[in-house]
Formats: structure tokens, sequence, C-alpha cells
């Protein structure tokens, strides 16, 4: 039997043309409001791509301009003029943030201004400004600004969070800075009088990160909590 007739004489031929026959009624009755449809995507498409390079891409170089300049402040230690600007030709890292919200730039700014909060000794700034961070995967640079979500957090006494922002930083285990943020952790551990804890996060260091600065006079840590437990 051929496919058409065993589709007619199980009527999914037939369903098949009147399905067929609705959808060419339907084109029929809406074509105004599908060409309308249609017309309205492209303005939105063409829209778009306008926006990108006529505000978008020029916002973009003026942020990456302005970080440039920041960034000798920076590196020069001038954290407050890095961060609020000199009143001359840069703005500040804070108004970069105000300013170029909607570029890609935006996100190094954050990194820089929570930076400099932190050395400026503005806890809770640098924490609203780090956390807005994406690393997007850096083994590098993520597990550093995590851990001083941390810092800032012990900073502010809040030792629970600190910990919490610590394990993230050390669950990377990145081999220069998760020795690092376990020692943090240990501290804290110990500064709550967790001294079993303390042992554990120090024993890590000496197990697993043996080859780590943070290695070479862990033993003593691990003795004082000894003797403290």
């Amino acid at each position: 039997m051929s496919k058409d007739k065993k589709s007619k004489s199980t009527g999914i031929g037939e369903d098949l043309e009147v399905a067929i026959g609705r959808t060419e009624a339907f084109i029929e009755k809406y074509q105004k409001q599908l060409i309308y449809g249609v017309v309205a995507i492209v303005v939105v498409v063409c829209g778009v791509l306008l926006f990108n390079r006529f505000y978008l891409a020029p916002q973009e170089t003026e942020a990456q301009a302005q970080i440039a300049k920041g960034e000798r402040y920076f590196a020069a230690d001038s954290f407050k003029l890095a961060i609020n600007g000199d009143g001359v030709d840069y703005i500040g890292f804070k108004r970069i943030i105000e300013n170029y919200g909607m570029t890609k730039s935006v996100n190094v700014a954050n990194a820089y201004a929570g930076i400099c909060s932190y050395k400026l000794g503005n806890y809770q700034q640098a924490i609203d400004y780090l956390e807005k961070f994406k690393g997007h995967g850096s083994i590098n640079v993520s597990p550093v600004l995590i851990g001083l979500i941390g810092d800032s957090y012990v900073e502010l006494g809040k030792t629970d969070q600190a910990l919490e922002y610590y394990k993230k930083a050390y669950d990377s285990d990145n081999k220069v800075f998760s020795p690092i943020f376990l020692k943090k952790a240990g501290l804290v551990y110990e500064s709550k009088g967790d001294f079993a804890k303390a042992i554990e996060f120090y024993t890590q260091i000496k197990d697993k990160y043996f080859q780590s600065a943070e290695a070479q006079d862990i033993d003593k840590y691990i003795e004082r909590a000894k003797l403290k437990k």
C-alpha cells in the first residue's frame, strides 16, 4: 500500500490537509498583523544594532580611557584620588560605575573601587563594590577579590560572614591563593576559640599545599592551636 493511500485510510492525510487549510486561512485573516509584527521585529533589531554602534561603543571607549587614568593613581597607592577622581580630567572609579553602568568596563571599575574602599577603611562599601564584580572564571583575580570580601567582614567584626567568603576563596583550589585563605580561616577560628577547627585548616595547608609560603611555618600555628585546645 502506498503512503498516500495509507495516510488517507487512517485519516492522517485528511487531517493534515485540514490543518494546512486552517493555517492558510489564519495567514489570510491576520496578514496585516503579521506584517506589522515582522516590521516591529526588524525595527527592534535595527535599534539594538544602532544603539550598540553609536551609543554603547563610544561609552565603552570613554570608560576604558577613564579606567586607564584611574589605574595610574591606583598603582601609585593614591586610593582616594583613584576612587573619587582628581577634579581635572579623571572622574574616579565611583563615577565611572555611575556613568558607564551599561558597559563591560564597569566590571573592572567595581573591582578597583572595592579595593580602594578597603584600603581607605570603608569596609562595607568595599563589600558592596566587590560583590558586583563578575570574575568570569578568572583563576587569579576571583579568589583574591572574594577573599578581600572576607577580610572586610573580619574588619567589621562579622566573622561568620568572613568564613563564608574565605571558603569560596580557598575552594578555588588555587595553589597560590588557597593556602592564604585557609590560613586566614584558621586564624578566624582561633579568634572564635574553635581550636580544633583551626588545626584542621592549618593541617590542610601542611598536607595539600606543602610547597606554599604559608606551609613553611604552619607547624608553629598547629602547635599553638593544640596548646590552646
